[in-house]
């Protein structure tokens, strides 16, 4: 009987990983196909996105670079979002995202930028509740811009790694939107 449980237990753990895994696959499938690059602005993922397109092999020749701008000052100095946004709405903003998004593109040379900002906890930040994210993408080539605003639930890990899918999915959308000829 510990034995099944734990295999439920390891089952369940793995799904989401599993989804994201052919989700990712079809992003650097999609980059390819449409011949785009990839950015990558990251607050509340830390990382975690990128690192899941660097997975997938030949991700290289798609995946140009990512940022890690978990202080919020540091998404004024490196992706040059604006010093007034942040102090005005805070860094948990779709205008923040969509600045990110674009800092990131701008900053590697990518079609695209793709950026996710918000609280994981557990403890909300500024006044803004835990599991709020903002994800945006951007591309340069077609203009096609996205953004999202989410209330997600779970702990930490969990609306870390729901972020990372959403952000996968967003770019499947834009890269799905019609092209210029």
């Amino acid at each position: 009987m510990g034995s099944d449980m734990h295999s439920q237990q390891i089952s369940d753990i793995s799904r989401p990983v599993d989804d994201a895994h052919l989700q990712v696959e079809q992003v650097v499938a999609g980059l390819r196909e449409a011949d785009r690059s990839l950015a990558c602005a990251e607050s509340l993922t830390g990382g975690r996105l990128a690192s899941t397109v660097v997975d997938v092999p030949g991700s290289s020749a798609v995946f140009r670079g990512g940022a890690v701008t978990y202080a919020t000052e540091t998404k004024a100095t490196v992706l040059g979002v604006p010093a007034g946004l942040l102090t005005d709405r805070g860094p948990v903003d779709p205008e923040v995202a969509m600045a990110m998004a674009s800092g990131a593109a701008s900053l590697f040379g990518a079609d695209l930028g793709v950026a996710t900002t918000g609280v994981a906890g557990p403890d909300q930040q500024d006044g803004v509740a835990v599991g709020t994210v903002f994800t945006a993408v951007v591309d340069t080539v077609s203009g096609v811009s996205i953004v999202r605003g989410e209330s997600l639930t779970g702990d930490r890990a969990s609306i870390r790694q729901q972020s990372v899918e959403l952000a996968l999915a967003m770019i499947l959308e834009a890269l799905a939107e019609p092209q210029p000829a």
